[in-house]
């Protein structure tokens, strides 16, 4: 895998790191390695990195680590910056419409203040 930086991924505000502080060592390890292949890779697999559908620039970063799924929501700044939003473990086949509509709130903050 290149180490060489395509994009960047970065935080906004404490959303996603309240998330990732909660989450089991092994998680964390598997988060930041998903991360690692997004800032690296030309071209990202849908099994890591997905639009949501019906949604303008909302994208989902898919970890899996053993029988848990987790999401991070995230979005795009210039193409070349990841903007990390809210993050949680997926429960059931479907993502919840609330983790949605809340990501959506976080992404119209972030381009409201920038």
């Amino acid at each position: 895998m290149s180490e060489t930086k395509i994009r960047v991924v970065i935080l906004f505000r404490n959303y996603f790191s309240d998330f990732f502080v909660k989450q089991k060592q092994k998680v964390k390890d598997k988060i930041v390695w998903t991360l690692r292949i997004i800032e690296t890779q030309k071209q990202i697999s849908s099994d890591y990195l997905k639009h949501i559908e019906g949604t303008e620039g909302l994208y989902e970063i898919r970890v899996q680590q053993g029988s848990d799924i987790f999401r991070i929501f995230c979005f795009f700044d210039d193409g070349k910056l990841v903007v990390l939003a809210n993050g949680f473990q997926k429960k059931s086949q479907k993502t919840p419409k609330s983790e949605i509509e809340k990501a959506l709130k976080i992404k119209k903050e972030y381009e409201q203040e920038k």
